[in-house]
């Protein structure tokens, strides 16, 4: 199970400082310039700073290179950077689903948890379903203004799981990164989607994340998928 991708165009590997990381190979640039408070966590040491550049990496479309996965599985597969603005949606959402995996209802029961989770903590979910290459892309970084308080999660079963996640630093400080190889391991598995759906994965995923969080932030945080 990989969860672990990065972008090209962007920002692949850690560079220019930046706190999140993407998936990719070629080029490298991030999707995050800005470093807003977390929204559970105060002022923080200096050392910290080393850590946050190692936060999550994911495959958000484009330049989909699989780097080292959270369970310590390596593809090294690369696909050409994409940056489609064109398949960006007119007004803003949330949610974009360019792939057809969700229907209306389910978009917009989605899109209300992600505007109430958003308004209780803080923290910015952003949903992107796509079927690589037909995907937006690059684009998505300014449309979303993706910051550091950001989870974008990118549901593509373009390498069999179809959860990937793209973690802002403030975000990987609060949330171990335990919980997002579960997550993709119990609701992304190819069994699963496969079985129930590409929609039916994506919803659990986004009622799961929502769900972890909403707790308080501690030693036990985020321990259970649900």
């Amino acid at each position: 199970m990989a969860l672990s991708l990065r972008l090209s165009s962007f920002s692949p590997t850690l560079s220019h400082k930046t706190p999140l990381t993407c998936l990719a190979n070629p080029i490298k640039a991030s999707l995050s310039q800005t470093t807003p408070q977390s929204p559970k966590s105060l002022q923080l040491p200096q050392w910290v700073s080393s850590v946050r550049s190692k936060s999550l990496n994911f495959l958000l479309s484009g330049s989909l290179s699989l780097a080292l996965s959270l369970t310590g599985v390596g593809f090294a597969e690369g696909k050409v950077g994409v940056n489609k603005p064109e398949l960006l949606p007119k007004e803003f959402t949330t949610v974009i689903d360019v792939a057809g995996f969700l229907s209306d209802g389910q978009e917009r029961r989605i899109g209300q948890e992600i505007d109430a989770l958003e308004k209780d903590t803080g923290y910015k979910l952003r949903v992107l379903a796509q079927n690589y290459p037909d995907t937006p892309g690059l684009a998505i970084k300014d449309f979303w203004k993706v910051d550091d308080n950001t989870i974008v999660f990118v549901a593509d079963p373009t390498f069999g799981n179809i959860l990937n996640f793209n973690v802002g630093a403030s975000v990987d400080l609060d949330i171990p990164r335990s919980f997002w190889s579960r997550l993709a391991g119990k609701y992304g598995n190819i069994f699963y989607w496969k079985e129930k759906g590409e929609d039916a994965s994506i919803e659990a995923a986004v009622m799961a994340i929502s769900a972890c969080l909403r707790e308080p932030v501690g030693a036990n945080i985020c321990s259970e998928v649900k």
